[in-house]
């Protein structure tokens, strides 16, 4: 197991994680459905949903954000950052982009779910202490600057 490579592993990362916030901000818009392993595709003018600003204004209730920013970052986050990280473009900072969503999450929204923010948290972190692996666009970025 020790001879696993980074580049696998890195991609079964980056694409998990990928998944998990990606499916989360789409829970937070209508008019926009990709979900390429269900086959849901609708590609009209993504919006916020009504429900996704009802939740952060009685459920989640942030400090310092009104509800309807809060979710309209939320939403931005959770579709941008993972798009970024399956790409594997600015793979380090799109993961603590993440990590710093995954953070006011578990302080501010669900405190209990601290098994699957750590888990969240570990994935995050391998992927900002070790990269992309080879098959990302970072990679590609970086042996075309050294060339």
């Amino acid at each position: 197991m020790g001879h696993l490579p980074n580049t696998l592993l890195a991609f079964i990362a980056r694409f998990s994680i990928a998944a998990v916030f990606w499916k989360s901000g789409q829970t937070k818009i209508e008019g926009l459905a990709i979900d390429i392993v269900g086959g849901q595709f609708t590609l009209d003018m993504p919006r916020l949903s009504d429900n996704a600003v009802f939740l952060f204004k009685e459920e989640y209730k942030l400090p310092l954000l009104s509800p309807e920013l809060g979710a309209t970052l939320a939403a931005l986050g959770e579709h941008i950052l993972p798009i970024f990280i399956l790409l594997g473009l600015a793979t380090r900072l799109s993961a603590l982009g993440l990590l710093g969503m995954t953070l006011v999450i578990q302080l501010f929204v669900y405190p209990d779910a601290y098994p699957t923010h750590g888990t969240w948290a570990a994935v995050l972190l391998y992927l900002m202490a070790h990269g992309p692996g080879k098959l990302s666009i970072d990679t590609w970025i970086a042996r075309r600057c050294a060339a």
